[in-house]
């Protein structure tokens, strides 16, 4: 990821207090392979669920062969309930820029190539657009990354959760190759940018 500061300087998003609060303890995003963006914010305390799924696309080909496949419109997605006394959205979203995925990335994390992989914040509210458009433009103006963030801001038509065996998929299954090349040095990069914080 091409950061240029310490996750633990990343600047947290300026919040309106009625944004927030109209915000929900809810959201749904998307930062590439579900199994990676699960499993960083299972280690998050006031996380209280997280479960994988697919957004942007229909119900008919929601499932894990048809994403895959890059046609269908989808994201694979994670959607987030959180505790907003311990787990504040600012919290949520720094999290999501900084250390769940690569937003300057179109339609890729690393070797995770297709529109299925995109960066995405699927807005459930006009609160939640207005909060993640004015995050961006945040951290594009404090030059965080050495390109431009790429995230899409598109609506929630839907969320459909993923199969049973993509759940919580990198703790059941810590010794998989991508759970280890990919998935936990995103988990140990959050537990140093949370101890130090």
């Amino acid at each position: 990821m091409p950061l240029k500061i310490d996750p633990r300087s990343f600047p947290d998003p300026v919040l309106e207090p009625a944004d927030v609060s109209a915000a929900g303890d809810r959201i749904v995003l998307a930062g590439g392979c579900f199994w990676c963006t699960e499993a960083v914010y299972r280690q998050i305390d006031g996380v209280l669920d997280v479960r994988p799924g697919y957004a942007g696309g229909t119900a008919t080909t929601a499932n894990y062969r048809d994403v895959c496949s890059g046609a269908t419109g989808h994201a694979e997605v994670i959607q987030v309930t959180f505790d907003p006394a311990r787990a504040p959205l600012g919290l949520i979203l720094k999290m999501f820029f900084s250390v769940a995925h690569d937003p300057t990335q179109l339609n890729r994390q690393g070797a995770d190539v297709g529109r299925q992989y995109r960066s995405a914040i699927f807005f459930a509210n006009d609160s939640q657009r207005r909060i993640a458009e004015a995050y961006v433009r945040q951290i594009d103006a404090a030059n965080a990354f050495d390109t431009r963030v790429a995230t899409s801001l598109e609506p929630l038509e839907a969320f459909y959760e993923a199969e049973e065996y993509h759940h919580d998929y990198a703790a059941r299954n810590p010794g998989q190759p991508y759970v280890r090349a990919v998935v936990a040095p995103k988990v140990e990069k959050l537990m140093k940018t949370l101890s130090r914080s």
